[in-house]
């Protein structure tokens, strides 16, 4: 087995948000030497890393120059330059997870496609390249309208209620998905390793902000009967396994009034959706997403305590970020605050997190109603 600690080993870690930070830290705790690529010189990870280089995501030489650098490849980002990851494997540079499974995640047809193809359970759909053939297909609304690339974060998606919001979407390639009102959606963080070993956190439950499509805060554990939630760990268990996994991803599910559950969509590395296991579980994901990649034993998934995660939006200014509020928070049991270092913030921009950890999760859910307004990020 490579010697990944005190050595000459080097992992690459493209992109240097808030993802990579947190994996960074994971790294600097089993002292394993790390390079990473971000387009910003003030993106969150510079300072944590080895080496930092600046540089574009989605530049091809620029992402083969620095894949030739490293040991292994590893992606915080799902906006990447898939032909150089492609280029470097064939070079036997190792990229896990592998680009095959960015180059379907990064368009949300080929993704549906993928599901309907290996019998996962997914939303009626169909796709379109233009907005012409969309309203040639459109039946009764609503119906939920998504960008086949580009989207992240709530952006690209928009639910078609009337005939305003059809006239509103771009003639840009996408899909047209069933629209089920009364739902709830759930996340599932799934680890694997090149060996085949899998193992999967406790499903979490997802609310979202009303207008900004993101998630506002998560808990867990979640509200599912058992049998929904062994059902849900089944589903999540056939993504990973069908798209040959080796690291973590966030299964992202609907689960209807009816009891039935269907994939939305995956995100194939840490997820905002499992950022509470950094203390309320035995691993984090940050720490499951390492041992993944570098094919090492995969740390147990159950959980210590029962958490909240409720994430840090910028308000309604932009520029440099004022928090208001951190120190009274500091002042309550359980609460742990992560700001992620981002030199601007702008509305609804994901400026940090807090989890809220208890005995039970009324204790921590009755912790995040109190700590909820009381910390606000605005512009100067």
């Amino acid at each position: 087995m490579t010697q990944y600690w005190s050595s000459s080993f080097t992992l690459g870690i493209l992109g240097g948000g808030q993802l990579g930070k947190m994996l960074l830290d994971e790294t600097a705790r089993l002292d394993i030497h790390t390079a990473v690529l971000d387009p910003s010189a003030e993106a969150p990870s510079v300072g944590r890393t080895n080496r930092f280089v600046q540089g574009k995501l989605m530049d091809y030489q620029t992402v083969l120059d620095f894949g030739r650098s490293v040991n292994l490849v590893t992606c915080e980002i799902e906006h990447i330059n898939i032909d150089a990851l492609r280029q470097l494997e064939k070079e036997g540079i190792p990229v896990r997870p592998s680009p095959e499974i960015f180059a379907t995640v990064g368009n949300k047809a080929h993704q549906k496609a993928f599901y309907q193809r290996h019998g996962i359970p997914t939303l009626p759909f169909f796709t379109f390249e233009t907005k012409a053939e969309m309203l040639e297909k459109l039946g009764p609304l609503p119906v939920v309208w998504k960008a086949a690339t580009g989207g992240y974060d709530g952006r690209g998606v928009a639910i078609l209620r009337n005939q305003e919001d059809v006239d509103a979407v771009p003639d840009v390639p996408g899909l047209i998905e069933d629209y089920v009102g009364a739902k709830r959606e759930i996340s599932i963080l799934i680890a694997r390793n090149p060996s085949g070993e899998t193992q999967a956190f406790p499903a979490v439950e997802m609310v979202f902000h009303p207008t900004a499509n993101l998630v506002q805060h998560l808990h867990s554990p979640s509200s599912l009967a058992p049998e929904l939630a062994a059902r849900a760990k089944e589903i999540a268990e056939q993504v990973a396994e069908k798209f040959d996994l080796a690291g973590i991803t966030a299964v992202e599910m609907f689960v209807t009034p009816g009891n039935k559950i269907y994939v939305n969509e995956i995100a194939p590395r840490p997820h905002n959706s499992g950022h509470h296991t950094i203390e309320s579980h035995f691993t984090s994901q940050h720490e499951q997403h390492l041992r993944g990649i570098l094919d090492l034993p995969l740390g147990s998934p159950r959980a210590l305590f029962p958490a909240v995660m409720l994430n840090i939006l910028g308000g309604p200014d932009t520029g440099a970020p004022i928090y208001r509020g951190l120190v009274d928070i500091m002042k309550e049991e359980g609460v742990y605050p992560h700001i992620y270092g981002k030199t601007e913030t702008r509305p609804f921009r994901k400026m940090g997190h807090i989890t809220l950890i208890g005995a039970t999760l009324d204790e921590a859910l009755a912790r995040a109603e109190r700590v909820r307004n009381m910390l606000t990020v605005n512009g100067q």
